[in-house]
């Protein structure tokens, strides 16, 4: 019998509150980040005005930019991370 086989077989065999457990333990080691996000707490910090200014100015270079940011490789070049 696999290691699979054998799992199922033991979840088969526990109560319904130990099988949600073991779906959240299972959840965070195959999604760690997934699973970190759904626990953290909602940000409600309000906007501040200078973070509404370069939200605000982040918007119009993009549209003046036809819609595209910078890829990846070429922000890490003008970086200095290549």
């Amino acid at each position: 019998m696999s290691e699979r086989d054998h799992a199922r077989q033991l979840i088969d065999r526990l109560p319904d509150a130990q099988v949600s457990a073991l779906v959240g333990l299972l959840e965070t080691m195959v999604d760690p980040v997934a699973a970190a996000l759904r626990s953290a707490e909602i940000d409600d910090e309000p906007e501040s005005e200078q973070e509404k200014q370069s939200v605000s100015e982040a918007r119009e270079w993009l549209k003046s930019n036809g819609g595209k940011g910078i890829p990846h490789a070429d922000a890490m070049r003008r970086l200095g991370l290549e």
